[in-house]
């Protein structure tokens, strides 16, 4: 007979074998694939359609990149030689990687379950948390934006009156420091709001009526910011973590970006940063800021746009004016990005093109919606020297898609880049979609 002892021991270590198994095909299964390594060979793109994100549009285009930087755009007829892999895209169209801005995406995988959110902070003026240490590169979610053209994100925390501090991130990366396109870029506020709803939980009527709570609200940030400044003056003896936060803001050097809608909630916010002296302002929402397009335009202050695809907030509203206030604004020589707060906001993030395909719809035009996702969001975000247009010297951050990137139809994804680097284009869901096609194609 076998001692206890060692059956005992055969026993767990068998155990213990078939869990090590059972834990490394699960990770298999479920993890983010292997980040592209980084690129060694030279890349030529010619005859495709370039949207360059500018506005501008070249026909028969040649991209050329090397060492993860574009080396060449122009016209196909160049005579310049060929560098490296030469890639025929003929009747295919080039685009810079698509930029999101304001998403908690990598901040949270599954809503119904808290310990995967990570977005929202115990606490009501936090500007210094920074979201970019919770931001996860092995999410599930954030490997479906790349199929759709989204390689920038601008990863932004919610809650509270100050929210904390946002960094923008390429989406393929081992961790939140290879991530990291511009650190620490903004402080997100939410500005209180005019109106408030009753509590119908508690029996209240749910009809809008006047905030009486606004005015304090607004005081208390006023307090908030002019302590951070008396503080940044004096000798900061006892450290103040929040107020050290803002150093950068009163310098200019980091943005603010100021989560508000309504006309007078608008003004209130422009006229409240001006005379603390701060400028570096983004306008984020902007319901009704077409009613103050002369107020932001003469303060040159961008708007981030909500998406397109939403509903009027007001009964005497044109039905379509969601899908308008892009070309409204622009046309005001505001500069315009778009934003992707809202409901099941990090999933829909890899539809961003799609809204701003509406906005380009509603007068906008295609190549001025296109500029909204790529070069303007860039210059708002701060990164615009790095990526956002196809520019020698530029990032190579581009796609190429078999059709109209706004369009979900065409939006088809053949090859792509960060950075020089081939991604691949594999996500859970495209391995689904392979796997049930191959079933019932065999049917």
């Amino acid at each position: 007979m076998i001692p206890n002892n060692i059956m005992t021991k055969k026993f767990i270590k068998t155990i213990v074998g078939s869990l090590l198994a059972t834990g490394l095909l699960l990770t298999d299964a479920v993890a983010q694939q292997t980040p592209a390594p980084k690129q060694t060979r030279a890349i030529s793109i010619e005859g495709a359609t370039a949207h360059l994100g500018n506005g501008q549009v070249i026909e028969n285009s040649l991209i050329m990149f090397d060492k993860g930087k574009i080396t060449f755009v122009g016209s196909a007829n160049a005579r310049i030689a060929r560098q490296g892999e030469i890639i025929k895209a003929t009747g295919k169209h080039v685009y810079p990687g698509f930029i999101a801005a304001n998403t908690s995406l990598g901040l949270a995988e599954i809503d119904a379950v808290r310990a995967t959110r990570d977005f929202d902070e115990v606490g009501t003026m936090l500007p210094h948390i920074r979201s970019i240490i919770a931001y996860n590169t092995e999410s599930r979610v954030v490997e479906t934006m790349r199929p759709n053209g989204v390689f920038i994100a601008q990863v932004t925390p919610r809650g509270g009156r100050i929210s904390g501090t946002s960094s923008v991130v390429q989406l393929d990366a081992w961790n939140w420091e290879d991530a990291s396109v511009k650190l620490d870029d903004a402080i997100h506020i939410n500005w209180p709001s005019i109106f408030t709803r009753g509590r119908w939980w508690l029996g209240e009527v749910s009809d809008l009526k006047p905030n009486k709570q606004y005015p304090v609200a607004v005081n208390q940030l006023k307090d908030f910011f002019q302590r951070a400044k008396l503080y940044l003056q004096g000798d900061r003896t006892a450290v103040n973590l929040p107020y050290e936060a803002l150093e950068q803001v009163f310098k200019g050097r980091k943005k603010v970006f100021v989560h508000v809608n309504g006309k007078k909630s608008i003004s209130d916010a422009i006229h409240f940063f001006k005379k603390l002296g701060i400028n570096s302002v983004v306008i984020v929402g902007g319901h009704e800021a077409e009613q103050v397009a002369s107020l932001l335009s003469t303060n040159n202050i961008p708007v981030v746009l909500k998406r397109a695809h939403r509903l009027p907030t007001k009964e005497d509203e044109d039905y379509d004016l969601p899908f308008r206030s892009a070309k409204i604004l622009t046309d005001a020589g505001i500069l315009v990005g778009v934003g992707m707060s809202g409901d099941m906001e990090r999933m829909s993030t890899r539809n961003l093109p799609f809204y701003a395909g509406t906005y380009g719809a509603y007068g906008l035009g295609k190549e001025k919606a296109v500029q909204l996702i790529t070069g303007n969001n860039a210059k708002i975000l701060g990164i615009d020297k790095q990526m956002g247009t196809l520019e020698v010297g530029k990032d190579a951050t581009l796609f190429i898609s078999e059709g109209d990137a706004l369009d979900m139809r065409t939006n088809i994804l053949t090859k792509a880049y960060i950075q020089g680097r081939a991604l691949s284009l594999d996500t859970h869901q495209t391995k689904l979609w392979k796997r049930y096609s191959n079933k019932y194609k065999n049917q």
